[in-house]
Formats: structure tokens, C-alpha cells, sequence
């Protein structure tokens, strides 16, 4: 290849642009014939030095082929060389290679994670570094953290967690042509250093004890030995699912989720009288005070709204488990409220999804907003050293068999 790049006409060209205030890089920018120069020269160093080592005497070059390649600083097209037989497979720029450099797919990778939608994606990158892609492409490049997704949801465990949340968040996927609601289940752990983990990400249908147990199992064979408490909604038969894994754990009925289902069979007039009577039961200080209580609420409003009445009374031995612990643990446990925070912060990003195309690309979001969440739980729960010394006192040889004292 003939070499008529004109080094001093370049640079008068270049100070001229400069001074214009033209960009340095992109599509037209004043590097980018250089980069574009630099790489068809390596190029045909490359084929050069592949024909001097080619078996086949007959192979030569092939004249050269044309393709646009995409890089964070902007689109050109380039000059690749070819041969006959064709052997040659280019290092630098390889075959069917249009994206140069990792940068740009992070670039892409952290618009994603941000909530963006393809389009949006596409308009950022075509306004800003002129640069265009299809949505194909994008997909593609997005699909490349799911192998680490894949790692990340099949870890290994800790085989004992104190403290588990348990919860479901939905979203609306694309299936066989229909748009069908979906639940994404989430665990969160508190492991024995008081640090929130997630545990795992599953997509299933609508929210279901059976998948629950699905769920469970899996935990199990990835390491999960024992659960001091695990902290749930009152979803029908979860408790069961939860027992027939995990025998030995308590399990508290979030209180917050009970009385917002309370509340939603209370008229607007009644619902102060009734929720200052709730208060009543649920910051009791002690269980026989909650339980006469109870009883109070029971007489006060029965007659009326016998259907919170009977949701308090039947729910009772599992939503007052958090009575049996000290109050520094009761704080930790009677809500679900570290795995509602976490949805909160998730929803932020998927709130402008209206429908997933797959199941796949609600776990790809879902996965890259939860390691940017995952990176800000660098301390441990509020005042963990004196839970874990009660909780110590309390299951004893439980977690003497998973603590390193």
C-alpha cells in the first residue's frame, strides 16, 4: 500500500480546524484520518507478514474490502485487506469487528443500567459521539454481562444467614405474543458480619409458593445449610414453603405489609381510629400486652370489618414472632423494609420499562442496577455486634457452627 499521507498538509489542515474549533475525534473530527491511517497500516503489516508465513504459494493478496467501525470517540470507515484463500485473520481489527475498544460497550453497558431504552441509547450515542448502532447491536453488546450474571446467580452461599427477606417485585414481559405480568423473586441475607447480600435473582410467573419453594432449593444446593428468621409477606402457603427447607426457622409476617392490607378494606373516615388501635398491638412492648390489645381491637371494630379483625387473629402466631426477641432484633426483623428499600432503588431505573421483550432482559437490568446498589451496603446493619451477641444467646449452638469465635 502506497503511503501518500501528507504529514505537513495534516497539520496545517488540523491547527486551521483547530482554530474553528472542530472536534478532535468522531466522524469528521481532526484525528481521525490519523487513527484511521494508523489502523489500514497495521493492517497491511499484518497481511504482509501473514503471506511471508503462508504455506500456500498460491495465496496473495485480494485486493481490499470496506467496513464502518464504531469507537467511542465516533464513526469512520476503513480499508481492510484480503487474500485469495481466505486465511488472513487481522489482530488488531478482526473479522466482522465494528466496535473498537471495550470503552464504548461499558459506555453502552452504564446507559443500560441507567433505565435507558434502546432508542434512547441510540439517540445519546448519535448525539453526542455521532455515532449510530442499531437496537440489534446494542442488544448484543448488553448480552455479554450475562455470563456474569449466570456466575453471580450460581455462587456459593454462606451456609448459615441470621436474618433472610424474601420478597417479589413485577414487571410486565413479552411472551408467545402476549404481555403477561412476571415476578422477579429477590433474597436478601444479612450474613454473619451484618452485611446485606443479595442471594439471588429468579424470574417465574405470577407470585406463587410453588416457585417460592423452587427458589428455596436452589439456595440449598448452592450452600444454604440454616436461617435463624426469615422475614416474609403473607403470601398463602409461603410459610409452609419456607418450613419444609428450612425446618428449624422462625418466620415474621411483615407487619407493615399486614396493615397496608388492613387498611385497604377500612373506609377514609375510619382508617385513623383504626390504625391508632393497631399501634396499639404492634409497638406493645410485650406479647400479653399486644394480645389484649388485640382483643380490644377485636371488640371495637369486629362488626364492621370482620375481615381485618379475622387477617389479624389467624396471621397472629407468626406476625408476633418478633416478640420473642430483644428489641434491638424486633427493630430488624418485623418488617421487610431492607428488601422494600432495595425495589424502591430498583424501580427508580425500571419505571420506564412499560414491556420487557424477554425474561432475560428484565434479569440483565435488573442484575446491573442491583451491582451498583450492592456497592453502597459496605456496613453492616445498625448495631449488629449487640444482634448478634443476643441472637448468639438465643440459638446458641446454631451459629456456633458458622462462626469463626
Amino acid at each position: 500500500m502506497k503511503d501518500n499521507f501528507d504529514f505537513e498538509e495534516f497539520e496545517k489542515k488540523s491547527i486551521s480546524r483547530l482554530k474553528r474549533g472542530d472536534g478532535l475525534l468522531g466522524k469528521g473530527g481532526i484525528l481521525t484520518p490519523l487513527i484511521k491511517r494508523f489502523l489500514e497500516n497495521a493492517l497491511e503489516g499484518e497481511i504482509s507478514s501473514h503471506l511471508e508465513e503462508e504455506s500456500d504459494p498460491k495465496n496473495r493478496r485480494n485486493g481490499n474490502g470496506k467496513k464502518q467501525v464504531t469507537t467511542s470517540s465516533g464513526s469512520f470507515e476503513l480499508s481492510t485487506p484480503r487474500d485469495r484463500t481466505n486465511s488472513f485473520e487481522p489482530e488488531i481489527v478482526k473479522k466482522r469487528e465494528v466496535f473498537l475498544g471495550e470503552d464504548l460497550e461499558d459506555k453502552i453497558i452504564k446507559l443500560y443500567a441507567r433505565g435507558m431504552s434502546y432508542s434512547d441509547i441510540k439517540h445519546h450515542l448519535s448525539e453526542i459521539y455521532d455515532i449510530n448502532i442499531s437496537s440489534g447491536k446494542l442488544s448484543a453488546i448488553t448480552d455479554k454481562i450475562i455470563p456474569e450474571l449466570e456466575l453471580w446467580r450460581n455462587r456459593p452461599l454462606d451456609s448459615l444467614y441470621p436474618i433472610l427477606y424474601l420478597d417479589a417485585i413485577h414487571f410486565s414481559v413479552r411472551e408467545d405474543g402476549r404481555v403477561k405480568k412476571k415476578a422477579l423473586y429477590n433474597i436478601m441475607g444479612i450474613n454473619t458480619d451484618g452485611h446485606k447480600d443479595l442471594l439471588g435473582l429468579y424470574i417465574g410467573g405470577n407470585e406463587g409458593s410453588k416457585f417460592w419453594l423452587s427458589v428455596l432449593t436452589d439456595l440449598q444446593n448452592r450452600g444454604l445449610e440454616d436461617v435463624l428468621i426469615c422475614c416474609i409477606d403473607n403470601l398463602t402457603g409461603f410459610s409452609d414453603a419456607i418450613e419444609s427447607i428450612l425446618p428449624k426457622v422462625r418466620i415474621q409476617l411483615c407487619i407493615v405489609h399486614q396493615i397496608r392490607n388492613s387498611l385497604r378494606y377500612v373506609t377514609h373516615d375510619d382508617k385513623k381510629k383504626v390504625l391508632k388501635d393497631l399501634k396499639g398491638i404492634y409497638q406493645a412492648n410485650t406479647i400479653e400486652i399486644a394480645e389484649e390489645n388485640l382483643r380490644i381491637f377485636e371488640k371495637a371494630w369486629s362488626s364492621k370489618y370482620p375481615m381485618v379483625v379475622n387477617s389479624w387473629k389467624k396471621n397472629w402466631e407468626r406476625l408476633s414472632t418478633y416478640f420473642d426477641f430483644p428489641r434491638v432484633i424486633r427493630k430488624a426483623i418485623y418488617t421487610n423494609n431492607p428488601i422494600e428499600s432495595y425495589h424502591r432503588q430498583v424501580r427508580k431505573y425500571t419505571k420506564t420499562k412499560g414491556v420487557f421483550p424477554t425474561d432475560m432482559a428484565v434479569l440483565k437490568l435488573v442484575f446491573l442496577v442491583s451491582k451498583n446498589i450492592m456497592k453502597k451496603w459496605s456496613m453492616p446493619m445498625a448495631r449488629w455486634g449487640l444482634v448478634i451477641q443476643q441472637l448468639h444467646i438465643i440459638f446458641g449452638e446454631r451459629l456456633d457452627k458458622h462462626l469463626n469465635i
